[in-house]
């Protein structure tokens, strides 16, 4: 029986910051600052960081599971009543419920794990329940 074990540290030693990130940025420029370390039960199994915030997102298929490693963000959800905000520090990880939209704001900087169930939707507009 194979067991993969990954280093972290070491693999996000080898990645970059990326600085300025908006919520229209592409997720094509994003492999110097994030990497894939494979996938658990359906779900993709990511590393990296940002300062900035991303677009919306949301994942119908399960929970995504968000860990700060270093920094902090504000997770931002969008639900019928509108945007809701939980402040995310070093050490703290959030459960992000099936199907709500979420996005992330990290104006000095995060460094995450994220378990994130595939597919992901991408929302890049204001107001994802409009989409």
């Amino acid at each position: 029986m194979a067991v993969t074990v990954h280093d972290i540290p070491k693999t996000l030693s080898k990645l970059t910051r990326m600085k300025g990130r908006t919520p229209d940025s592409s997720h094509d420029d994003l492999d110097p600052h994030f990497k894939g370390l494979g996938s658990f039960n359906g779900a993709a199994i990511n590393v990296g960081g940002f300062e900035g915030g991303g677009c919306w997102e949301r994942h119908t298929a399960g929970e995504e599971l968000v860990q700060v490693l270093d920094g902090e963000a504000e997770l931002v959800m969008m639900g019928e009543k509108g945007e809701e905000r939980v402040k995310l520090t070093k050490g703290q990880f959030a459960v992000v419920p099936p199907g709500l939209w979420h996005r992330f704001e990290a104006p000095k900087g995060l460094t995450l794990f994220a378990a994130t169930p595939q597919p992901t939707d991408h929302f890049y507009g204001d107001d994802p329940r409009k989409a």
